[in-house]
């Protein structure tokens, strides 16, 4: 991992020009707070140094129409000879419809099935933002802040605690949804489960108990 260029969230700041905080917030689907904390360099409720990941970086490239991989650069996750092709390592290809959920970190891509754990570099990607409308096309939703799942290997879902399964027992991998997106893709959820499933709606899951739904930080199981 690279080193961030000094005063990186006073370059953010630069980018963003005479733009309004809001209007990038809309261009970028971020917070308007979330941009101001990262051009502070800092959590303005923690006080908290925060360092932009590769999806938010990825979102504020497009919005400022300035080169993702040179803010990559700038923010520390890449350094100028990570965007060098490595003839000793080959890119394997992953074949997404087996791949339960995909966490992004700071310079890596994991793809987590029943059985395994794959890592991929974030640089050997051409194209970060190909990447993650394929994740979208595939069945992907993004369920936490670097979490993404793919709904059509969910198995069950514990609504009470967040928790999708990828098998329908309930006993194996599982992740959790946060809060913001569990309100958000309930419905779709239900959905795939039954169709995952191949049962009806009704059958599955009958009337809900009301009570409300009990949220942990993402965290994997098995």
């Amino acid at each position: 991992m690279g080193q961030a260029i000094p005063n990186f969230g006073k370059f953010l700041e630069s980018l963003r020009g005479s733009i309004s905080l809001r209007e990038a917030a809309k261009k970028s689907g971020l917070s308007h707070a979330y941009i101001r904390d990262l051009e502070l360099e800092k959590n303005r409720s923690t006080n908290e140094k925060i360092t932009p990941s590769p999806d938010t970086l990825q979102k504020l490239s497009n919005a400022y129409g300035y080169p993702y991989k040179e803010l990559m650069i700038k923010a520390g996750h890449l350094e100028e000879h990570d965007l060098m092709p490595d003839a000793a390592t080959p890119d394997i290809e992953v074949d997404l419809s087996h791949v339960y959920y995909i966490e992004i970190g700071m310079r890596d891509i994991i793809y987590a099935d029943q059985q395994a754990r794959l890592k991929k570099s974030i640089d050997s990607l051409r194209d970060f933002s190909d990447f993650l409308d394929t994740l979208e096309e595939s069945g992907f939703k993004k369920i936490d802040s670097d979490l993404y799942v793919n709904f059509h290997n969910i198995r069950k879902y514990d609504e009470r605690n967040g928790f999708l399964y990828f098998d329908a027992s309930g006993e194996g991998v599982c992740v959790t949804i946060s809060a913001t997106r569990q309100r958000k893709y309930h419905d779709l959820i239900v959905r795939h489960v039954a169709n995952n499933n191949q049962s009806s709606l009704e059958f599955s899951f009958g009337k809900t108990s009301g009570k409300e739904a009990s949220i942990s930080p993402a965290r994997n199981k098995g």
